[in-house]
């Protein structure tokens, strides 16, 4: 008998409200989170101060918020991406861009920043439109949380899901097979495996496994972008990349962060900035988030 998963439980019972409400409780969790959590308020805060200097401070403020408040909706929002019925997520949920990079049977990496959408754009993609993906995930510590997030994201059963741990190879046999990839591989973990590649003129250690990827699975690249609206999400499906990879790993690695920042600069509030995207800092800087 499959054990009892109090995460699961609760949350398909609040898939049941409209999603006005879970919006709302949403923007009540992000302003409690802005207010409780300095740490992680500090972090959103370092994060804007670097990368968008032209503001002053009570308009980082008000983009802080801003973002909070989107997380806290996109967390809620997961009960109904998860556990709603089909037609809710069909009713919801809306689509941009040229699909038809989909209907070519070569390798494909879809690059997905992480956006608060993240996650619903993963669904959709499974679900709706039926194409099957793969993606990469790390490991939760809390097993209830892990197993709701895994059962969620595979709700289709058309996703198989690999361990960050598990390296490049199981994602090269993916990719040679047909499946395509869900990728998100700008977050910061740490320099080994990746270039020093300015974000909005901040060096970052910048995984460089996407243009390695692309080309050891000869593979295209595009990006898909998922932004949270008033009544649902929306996903966005932009070009394939021409000429990528080149063959150097700093320059491929730099195209893709000037990418992921146009499409940050057209919603600002919902890139991820919770993350430490600068932690891992170049010889001889001092950190960049004292006591986060």
């Amino acid at each position: 008998m499959k054990a009892f998963n109090p995460v699961v439980f609760f949350m398909r019972i609040v898939s049941r409200l409209p999603v006005r409400v879970l919006r709302w409780l949403g923007w009540l969790s992000g302003h409690v989170f802005y207010v409780v959590s300095a740490r992680r308020r500090n972090v959103v805060l370092t994060n804007l101060r670097l990368c968008f200097t032209q503001l002053n401070e009570p308009q980082l403020r008000q983009l802080a918020k801003a973002h909070f408040v989107l997380l806290g909706q996109s967390l809620w929002d997961r009960a109904w991406l998860w556990h709603a019925p089909q037609q809710v997520l069909q009713q919801r949920i809306r689509f941009e861009g040229d699909f038809s990079v989909f209907e070519d049977s070569s390798p494909l990496i879809v690059l997905a920043p992480h956006f608060v959408g993240l996650d619903a754009g993963g669904v959709s993609m499974t679900l709706l439109k039926q194409i099957p993906m793969a993606c990469v995930y790390v490991p939760l510590r809390n097993p209830y949380v892990e197993e709701w997030m895994m059962q969620g994201r595979n709700r289709s059963g058309r996703v198989r899901s690999v361990a960050r741990n598990e390296g490049a190879q199981p994602l090269i046999q993916i990719l040679r097979g047909g499946m395509r990839l869900h990728y998100s591989p700008d977050m910061d973990f740490g320099i080994q495996g990746a270039v020093w590649a300015d974000f909005f003129g901040v060096p970052a250690a910048t995984s460089n496994s996407l243009p390695r990827l692309a080309k050891l699975a000869r593979a295209r690249v595009c990006t898909l972008v998922t932004r949270l609206t008033p009544d649902g999400y929306t996903i966005e499906i932009g070009p394939v990349w021409p000429s990528y990879p080149q063959g150097d790993a700093q320059a491929d690695t730099e195209r893709m962060n000037h990418d992921i920042e146009a499409r940050v600069l057209e919603s600002p509030a919902q890139y991820y900035w919770v993350h430490k995207r600068f932690k891992t800092r170049p010889p001889g800087q001092p950190p960049l988030y004292p006591g986060a």
